[in-house]
């Protein structure tokens, strides 16, 4: 009886899942960051128009530079985790090319025939 090897699904759907959260957790705080971006942007703007102060707006500074490399950081994390996720997949999709089989009139044949090594010559000694 001839048997062809079949994806592994539950890996596969855990991957996919895998590379869904790690998608979604980007999106997610690049638009964390882009709030952050406006909050600051506002801030500015408030200071411009003297609305608060030069020592409120330099601390302000560097709450948002901290929570910037913060969100950076995590965004490159995530995209990591979704590039291996992706790889896995790449994989486990690449492992599934076709196993050529024909049927004639003794039974099928084909399939996979793991093909011989190849010895190596010795050089002989004189």
């Amino acid at each position: 009886m001839v048997h062809i090897d079949r994806m592994n699904e539950e890996f596969f759907a855990k991957t996919l899942k895998e590379l869904n959260v790690a998608g979604e957790l980007v999106r997610a705080r690049q638009e964390e960051k882009q709030g952050l971006l406006d909050e600051f942007d506002t801030e500015c703007k408030r200071f411009f128009f003297g609305k608060i102060s030069e020592k409120a707006l330099a601390s302000s500074v560097k709450k948002t530079n901290a929570e910037l490399q913060r969100l950076d950081k995590e965004i490159r994390l995530n995209m990591a985790r979704a590039r291996g996720a992706g790889d896995r997949v790449s994989k486990l999709v690449s492992a599934q090319a076709p196993v050529g089989f024909r049927a004639t009139l003794s039974g099928i044949i084909g399939g996979s025939q793991k093909a011989k090594k190849a010895k190596k010559s010795r050089k002989k000694r004189i």
